[in-house]
């Protein structure tokens, strides 16, 4: 009979379905070194967030077949060592999704009626009601930045109390949208005429800070900030300011960018502040042992996993042909999101030259992980974008064409927003390596890097050097130029390898420029 190893409290409904499959041992007195001790012996391991799973763990799993995080997150397993030692890593991520959404719903009720500061005014003998009146959501706009499992849960909730409810999401479906009464927008569209705004996406270099003191300086004068999501994508101190001043009505927050939290937010009286409760539910503990227990189940009879985190293992000579394309194709599609404003309506592949007599379904795998990273609240790998994209309603055309034209080898991502524009995406593979080929109507060559920025302008003398000079004095250094035009003092565009993200003021005076349409700061 299998093994299985428990090292912190999951709860007893999938504790009693392991343990119909296999011998399931509880320690919960493990320290790194009796675990390494122990492991030797089990063919599947059940952490949650305080067991390191390192890659000398997994080594010492020499039975190891699976691994299961009884949560949403990861980053306390080592991915990388367990793709390398064929382990399989599965976990929870839809287990907390009604409890976030329902105490996100009751935080903006508590928003609405000063609900924690009445309670506490009238603990401390005060009876004030002419203080602390509230407004009705009915009517009032909601905006969800974020547009995943949980977002779409809030909107069914803020739904049935009458609210108007937009959303951004770079991957948004509109038909899966329009469902759920949600409309499609842009996020400084959102930012400036939602009444409420609320977080739902994952901390990543790209949403680090995004509401940063200009983008809370762009909401709506009174309106309010809910934060169920992670901490960091909003600056704390920023946020603080924007209370003190009067712009902002209000925030809750459920989580920090440190936790437990030290800064002046905490006390201030127009923010309802909570330690991490989202997924603190009986329901929601429950589910969690469930469905980790369901994906443990799985791998130890052979089947795939519901929830899959790490990719499965690929043939050597199968990499060997398609290798370097899983990185171009994941490098387009997080290209794409950043510079695509609209939602897109639809997406599709076109394997150009020899690309189309290869076999696509991995490229199409890493193209689907690319779009879909930017704006998921877990790990999202090969294994598991098939399974997001079918929950967001996401589908990806292929199309396959032999003849080759100006590259042997082609591949392109063409996306269609849903004003009906069409933006192409282009690269290929020079000695293993990435480039990027094609924006739109403009070629060039392009060695992508994790920081860029993106201008499309107009071609005049003088427009580089003043781009150069802005990021010169913001210390911003440039690594390498790439640039594009249709014809002599026509439309361009540039590209700049740097070696650090730019500041968001920086770009907005880069924004600030004559004959400069759109600049972007490219993370990837």
């Amino acid at each position: 009979m299998d093994r299985i190893l428990v090292t912190e409290k999951i709860g007893a409904e999938g504790l009693a379905a392991l343990k119909e499959v296999a011998e399931v041992d509880v320690r919960l007195d493990l320290t790194p070194e009796t675990l390494l001790e122990a492991l030797p012996q089990y063919d599947a391991l059940i952490v949650r967030s305080q067991t390191k799973v390192t890659a000398k763990v997994l080594a010492a799993g020499t039975k190891l077949r699976v691994v299961g995080r009884a949560g949403t997150g990861v980053d306390n397993i080592d991915l990388a060592a367990a793709n390398q030692q064929g382990i399989l890593v599965v976990n929870a991520p839809a287990s907390n999704s009604i409890a976030v959404a329902e105490l996100t719903i009751g935080l903006m009720i508590g928003l609405a009626r000063n609900i924690p500061q009445a309670h506490s005014a009238l603990q401390n003998g005060k009876w004030e009601r002419s203080k602390y009146g509230g407004w009705e959501v009915r009517g009032k706009t909601l905006g969800l930045v974020g547009f995943g499992r949980i977002a779409s849960e809030v909107a069914r909730r803020a739904r049935a109390l009458e609210m108007n409810i937009i959303a951004y999401d770079p991957i948004i479906n509109a038909e899966r949208a329009a469902q759920l009464g949600v409309t499609p927008v842009t996020l400084d569209e959102l930012t400036s005429r939602a009444d409420v705004i609320s977080l739902h996406i994952p901390l990543i270099d790209a949403t680090r800070n995004l509401f940063d003191a200009q983008r809370l300086s762009q909401m709506k004068k009174g309106s309010y900030i809910i934060n169920c999501a992670r901490g960091g994508v909003i600056d704390e101190e920023a946020l603080f300011e924007a209370l003190e001043s009067g712009h902002l009505g209000g925030a809750a927050l459920d989580v920090f960018a440190k936790e437990p939290p030290t800064g002046p937010i905490v006390t201030h009286p127009k923010a309802i502040v909570l330690p991490h409760l989202g997924a603190s539910t009986e329901e929601a503990q429950a589910l969690t042992a469930a469905d980790v227990a369901e994906g443990i189940v799985d791998v130890l009879a052979g089947r795939s996993p519901r929830y899959a985190v790490n990719a499965p293992f690929v043939a050597p000579e199968e990499w060997a042909i398609v290798g370097p394309y899983l990185d171009l194709g994941r490098k387009l599609a997080r290209l794409s999101t950043q510079l695509v404003d609209l939602p897109a309506q639809s997406y599709q592949i076109v394997y150009n030259g020899a690309l189309a007599g290869l076999t696509s379904e991995p490229i199409k795998l890493a193209v689907l992980q690319g779009l879909l990273e930017g704006g998921s609240e877990g790990r999202v790998t090969p294994v598991n974008a098939p399974f997001l994209a079918r929950e967001r309603g996401l589908t990806i055309n292929e199309t396959h064409r032999p003849d080759a034209e100006t590259y042997t080898e082609l591949l392109q991502l063409v996306v269609t927003t849903s004003d009906g524009v069409v933006h192409t995406f282009g690269g290929t593979v020079v000695r293993g390596e990435a480039h990027i080929v094609q924006i739109n109507e403009f070629w060039l060559d392009l060695v992508p890097t994790s920081s860029m920025l993106f201008t499309f302008h107009q071609d005049r003398p003088g427009f580089i050097g003043r781009i150069g000079t802005l990021l010169g004095t913001a210390d911003i250094n440039i690594s390498a130029m790439h640039v594009g035009r249709s014809s002599p003092r026509g439309t361009a565009i540039m590209v700049l390898t740097v070696d650090e993200a730019i500041p968001s003021e920086t770009l907005t005076d880069i924004n600030n420029q004559a004959d400069i349409e759109r600049a972007y700061s490219v993370l990837l």
